[in-house]
């Protein structure tokens, strides 16, 4: 669909293994500071998209042995604690034709450039940024109440529970924590998802304290 017209090499390199090192949560007062490092067969810098989702590791050698007091933690890991900072990745969390940049804070994430073209729907992007009217937005949302087996479904409507109105839809979670695209004057009250077996789950939007004041 789309060609590269640099000339550039793209070689695979199989014994490269990707790592995410996520900040202590509260931070550990021994924890010793991480500087940013390019050699031969590693390189750590810090995840562009947050603070909050601390460093990413590039390296064929054994991860964790490189971060000084670090504990190995696992995928599901991973993801729990980007749903709880509101962090989308993929396209369960950002589904083609159906996702704008805006809604889905990319810009808080250094995903857009408005300095840089051009893409497909940069003029919508551009003018919806310049004039500041974002109605409904990605939170990330924690989950009270029985939850099917299999979780909630993407797409399963979010209720204002006193209006019974839609606030928004659910996009995608694990375990008690997910996202859910919602109207932003919703947030603040509560809040329900109906589950497939007619189980009623309360939803708290959450706002994460590292998105800038003007988006809060």
């Amino acid at each position: 669909m789309y060609k590269i017209r640099r000339k550039v090499t793209v070689e695979p390199h199989p014994e490269l293994h990707v790592w995410a090192v996520l900040p202590c949560v509260p931070q550990a007062p021994e924890a010793a500071p991480l500087e940013e490092r390019a050699e031969a067969t590693t390189i750590l810098t810090c995840d562009p998209r947050t603070v909050r989702m601390g460093w990413r590791l590039l390296t064929q050698d054994n991860g964790p042995a490189l971060v000084p007091r670090g504990q190995l933690g696992d995928l599901q890991d991973y993801h729990m604690h980007r749903y709880q900072q509101g962090i989308p990745e993929g396209v369960c969390d950002l589904p083609p034709g159906m996702t704008l940049p805006l809604e889905s804070n990319l810009v808080f994430m250094n995903g857009v450039s408005f300095t840089k073209g051009c893409y497909i729907g940069q003029e919508l992007t551009a003018r919806t940024h310049h004039t500041g009217v974002i109605r409904k937005r990605l939170f990330p949302v924690r989950l009270e109440g029985p939850l099917p087996a299999s979780g909630i479904s993407p797409g399963t409507l979010v209720i204002v529970t006193a209006t019974g109105q839609t606030a928004g839809k659910f996009r995608a979670g694990q375990g008690c924590v997910g996202l859910a695209l919602l109207r932003s004057e919703t947030i603040k009250g509560p809040l329900h998802i109906k589950t497939s077996e007619s189980q009623q789950v309360t939803v708290t939007a959450l706002v994460p304290d590292w998105w800038p004041t003007a988006a809060k």
